[in-house]
C-alpha cells in the first residue's frame, strides 16, 4: 500500500490537538528540519550525556518529532561509533553511537548523519538519542519513546497523534 498522508489532510482517526499541541498529522512528507530553543537534556542515570537549547527537530507526518543536538552540546569522549548503519530515503545514511563509561557500554543509544542529503545538511554531525535507551527531557518533561522499536521520535504532551509505531499502524 502506498503512503497517502503528507500533512495536508488529517486522517479520520487522528486525535484533535488541544491548546498548545501540534498534530503529527500536520507535519509534512517529505519531512522538514526546524530549530527548537527549548531546554533539551539527555541522561543516563545521573550522568548528563547532553544538554542544549540549540536542538533541531525533524518533523515528519505521523511520527513524533526527533530531536538532534549539536555535537558541541554532547559530552565528548563518551560516545563512540558503534556497529550498524541504516538508510533514510530523505536524510541518507546514518551511523549509530554507543555510550561508554565506568558503567560499561550501552549499544546504539543514538545516531547521526555525518553526510546527509543536500536537503538535510543542517543535520550534519548533529546527534539524536533514543528515549527508549536514555532519559530524554524537553523543558524538564520526561519524553516517552515513540512505539515500534526502530523509531526515535520523542513523544511529549505537546503533540497529538496517534504516532506511527502503535499497534495497527503498519499500513500508515
Amino acid at each position: 500500500m502506498a503512503w497517502i498522508y503528507d500533512g495536508r489532510h488529517r486522517p479520520p482517526f487522528a486525535e484533535q490537538p488541544g491548546p498548545g499541541q501540534e498534530s503529527v498529522w500536520d507535519y509534512p512528507r517529505p519531512p522538514i528540519v526546524v530549530a527548537d530553543t527549548r531546554s533539551v537534556a539527555v541522561r543516563f542515570v545521573n550522568f548528563v550525556v547532553a544538554e542544549s537549547n540549540r536542538a533541531l527537530r525533524v518533523l515528519e507526518t505521523a511520527s513524533a518529532p526527533t530531536f538532534y543536538l549539536p555535537p558541541e552540546d554532547v559530552r565528548s569522549g563518551y560516545l563512540k561509533v558503534g556497529r550498524g548503519a541504516s538508510f533514510c530515503e530523505w536524510k541518507g545514511e546514518a551511523v549509530y553511537y554507543d555510550l561508554v563509561g565506568d558503567w560499561g557500554e550501552l549499544s546504539q543509544v543514538g545516531w547521526s548523519y555525518p553526510h546527509p542529503s543536500p536537503a538535510f545538511q543542517a543535520l550534519a554531525g548533529y546527534i539524536a538519542f533514543y528515549p527508549s535507551k536514555l532519559e530524554c527531557y524537553v523543558d524538564r518533561e520526561r519524553v516517552r519513546a515513540q512505539p515500534g522499536g526502530f523509531y526515535g521520535g520523542w513523544v511529549t504532551r505537546d503533540i497529538a497523534g496517534p504516532v506511527k509505531g502503535v499497534p495497527g499502524s503498519a499500513g500508515w
